[in-house]
């Protein structure tokens, strides 16, 4: 294999990895908040197709990165009224928001379909993108590749060297000592879920304006509910996601690689090995209870009422 084709190979992980990135650190900060959040998927859907439309009608990538994450972040909203104030069930409500997010997604971008719009625009460092090898990797990226780096540092450092990152996985772990030491509880869980939507949002403006430059019905391909099982592969540690977004995103990648060179194997077959991997992973984290009770927050998924 010549270095332009393993440049290539590696820009094409990049690329894959991105969304799955960006959606899971959303979705891993929500959960320790102790909110599951089913609907990444349908979040994600709502700000590719808003961050499409901005884009394609101001022509402005800034704004429609912009409307992306203020799109997922009103998603998560609606999901947070429903579940934290009007106490509905979690699992339900998030599913529910996935199909409700699609088929508004659908609407909404019904008028785009099949027009293109500029990519995100590349880094371009005089002197470093032109690097052997190297260059185009590390200096040739645009901006969402930085950020989705950035966030992930940004949410280590927040989660466990800030005071406010201490309250959160308090929230977590435990919402009524939380609450009885007079920490906002809900407060608290509304903020992690908005940002988990941001995120969302911001991992759909990837797709719809850096993966592939044009909007198009369910152009997510199940990348939500990847997402959504990186953050238990991760056993709710960011570093681990940033493995585990480039491990999936090179399976989504392989699975182009062997249909192009054509071994033989059948292509339905190689289209669902990303889903497959995604399936043996849970199975085999599964099996080990105890990670999982020592990692995963003691209020995920239950829902908070403050006594009086």
């Amino acid at each position: 294999m010549d270095s332009a084709v393993a440049i290539s190979i590696l820009l094409s992980v990049i690329s894959a990895a991105t969304p799955l990135l960006l959606a899971a650190t959303g979705e891993l900060v929500t959960e320790k908040s102790g909110v599951l959040n089913l609907g990444v998927e349908g979040m994600m859907l709502v700000g590719a197709v808003a961050g499409f439309a901005i884009t394609f009608s101001t022509g402005s990538a800034l704004l429609g990165v912009v409307a992306a994450a203020l799109a997922g972040a009103a998603m998560a909203l609606i999901f947070s009224f429903l579940t934290l104030t009007l106490l509905a069930n979690q699992v339900a409500t998030g599913l529910a928001l996935t199909i409700f997010g699609i088929g508004l997604a659908a609407m909404m971008g019904a008028g785009f379909v099949g027009h293109p719009v500029p990519k995100l625009p590349s880094l371009d460092l005089p002197g470093l993108t032109d690097l052997p090898f190297l260059g185009p990797i590390l200096f040739g990226q645009d901006g969402l590749v930085y950020l989705s780096f950035a966030i992930l540092i940004g949410t280590i450092w927040f989660l466990f060297h800030t005071h406010a990152g201490l309250v959160l996985r308090a929230v977590g772990d435990s919402h009524d000592a939380a609450h009885a030491i007079g920490y906002p509880v809900i407060r608290i869980r509304y903020l992690a879920t908005l940002f988990g939507g941001a995120m969302s949002g911001l991992a759909g403006a990837y797709l719809s304006l850096s993966y592939t430059p044009m909007w198009a019905e369910d152009m997510s391909a199940g990348r939500g509910w990847i997402a959504l099982a990186l953050v238990v592969f991760a056993t709710w540690r960011p570093w681990r996601l940033l493995l585990g977004a480039y491990l999936f995103g090179g399976i989504t990648i392989l699975q182009f690689h062997v249909q192009i060179e054509g071994y033989g194997i059948p292509p339905q077959f190689v289209s669902m090995l990303p889903y497959l991997t995604t399936i043996l992973v849970l199975c085999v984290i599964s099996t080990d209870r105890t990670k999982i009770r020592l990692n995963a927050p003691a209020c995920l998924g239950r829902s908070f009422h403050a006594a009086g």
